[in-house]
């Protein structure tokens, strides 16, 4: 069964929920630290810029890398990330792409402690079809602390 729907599809409220059921589960698997499934569903030449890196991240390869790490580091450190998605606003499809502009809420918890808010950013993206599938063709995250 098909995850998403195309940007073809005639009905903006499938195409909104088809786009909420994707980004729901990509955050899933970034927080699960299955770097390869993430990183699966960017472009091969899928472009990821995060506040944290001084440059932009380019490709499947180094997308999958930069999970792994990170991941590794927070099940060394005994703490569990959850990114929540919200209040998605989806452009209807334009040049084959769809934008999402997005807030996301980085929430931390460690064994026995209170979770806690780490990050409010927004995340703007664009999206393509391949395959029946939605990629990310291109992801930036802006951090609301920040210029």
């Amino acid at each position: 069964m098909s995850q998403t729907v195309s940007p073809a599809s005639t009905s903006y409220a499938a195409l909104c929920a088809g786009v909420r059921r994707f980004h729901a589960r990509q955050m899933q698997l970034l927080d699960s630290g299955d770097a390869e499934a993430w990183a699966a569903t960017f472009t091969e030449d899928g472009l990821f810029a995060p506040p944290s890196l001084p440059e932009p991240v380019r490709g499947r390869a180094a997308l999958a890398e930069g999970v792994r790490t990170a991941h590794a580091a927070l099940v060394a450190e005994g703490e569990v990330r959850r990114h929540l998605l919200t209040t998605e606003v989806v452009e209807e499809p334009a040049d084959g792409a769809v934008r999402v502009r997005s807030y996301v809420q980085v929430v931390a918890t460690r064994k026995d402690d209170e979770p806690r808010l780490v990050l409010m950013c927004v995340c703007e993206d664009v999206l393509v079809s391949e395959d029946g599938e939605w990629r990310v063709r291109e992801r930036y995250v802006t951090r609301d602390d920040r210029p």
